[in-house]
């Protein structure tokens, strides 16, 4: 049996059917409706495979437009919006059973050297990820043994996730608690050498933890959930060459919730603090 970086890797590996179309995947999983991250990453496949495949992507923005359906395959629709001297642009549509769930506009550009440079440096030290447990061992620290849902679902997660602040369980835990979290994050296994794929992968990723920032203040993050969410849009912006399957810090904040709906973002940099990406969604949060 493949290992889960080796599932992921096979997700994002799209079927074309026709020029500028293509085909994805979507497991049958226990969950209401597709992974969001997942949608994500195959529609940046889509748009990457229409490129001559010599510019990185810069940026991303996508809106989550309706719940995709697990085991159903998506259809993802490319237009070549712009092929440039420097830069090149495609729009996606994701379709599902004729219904449009996704959109994503992403901008590609060719490498070129800067006049100048600079960065602000993480807005604090953190624990190297070795020195943290994973998620799976905190919670069977916390229950004595993994729940066998998060046991089957621990074993298909294609992302190690070790939180830099311990994993709050009671509602004086969250007392006073800022809307901040940060996350090491790597691939379970090797990704293979396409940039393209670590950036899918990493796209993918971006999307699993960023709306636990808007969480924190209000309840536990583990245990009986008092909201539904949902991903309503997400933006990435790509600063440096990464591998998703080496570690990079996850640093999570959200300026505010209001409304119904929850805005947060993150940095991600790698581990000698250079920011690789930047990442903002808004979620939408609803009682249940």
């Amino acid at each position: 049996m493949t290992n889960p970086a080796e599932r992921l890797v096979d997700l994002l590996d799209l079927e074309q059917i026709e020029v500028n179309i293509f085909r994805g995947r979507s497991p049958q999983e226990s969950l209401q409706r597709v992974f969001g991250g997942q949608v994500a990453g195959q529609a940046l496949v889509a748009a990457g495979r229409t490129t001559d495949g010599d510019r990185p992507v810069h940026s991303l923005h996508a809106y989550f437009l309706r719940p995709g359906r697990p085991g159903v395959p998506i259809v993802y629709q490319v237009e070549r919006v712009r092929d440039g001297r420097s830069f090149t642009t495609r729009r996606v549509t994701a379709v599902q059973q004729g219904r449009t769930i996704f959109n994503l506009t992403a901008s590609f550009h060719k490498p070129e050297p800067g006049s100048f440079e600079h960065q602000l440096p993480p807005a604090r030290e953190v624990p190297l990820p070795e020195s943290l447990p994973t998620v799976a061992d905190e919670i069977r620290e916390h229950l004595g043994a993994l729940p066998e849902q998060l046991e089957r679902m621990a074993r298909r997660q294609p992302f190690d996730i070790r939180y830099v602040d311990r994993l709050r369980w009671s509602a004086e835990e969250i007392k006073d608690a800022e809307p901040r979290s940060a996350v090491w994050m790597r691939a379970v296994g090797p990704l293979g050498d396409d940039p393209l794929v670590h950036t899918c992968a990493l796209t993918y990723a971006s999307d699993m933890t960023l709306l636990d920032a808007v969480r924190i203040p209000v309840e536990p993050l583990w245990g009986p959930r008092g909201f539904d969410m949902a991903s309503l849009d997400h933006a990435m912006w790509f600063h440096r060459p990464f591998r998703a399957d080496e570690w990079f810090l996850y640093d999570q904040e959200s300026p505010i919730a209001t409304g119904g709906r929850g805005l947060a973002r993150g940095r991600i940099y790698d581990v000698q603090g250079r920011l690789l990406v930047s990442v903002v969604q808004e979620g939408l949060f609803r009682a249940l």
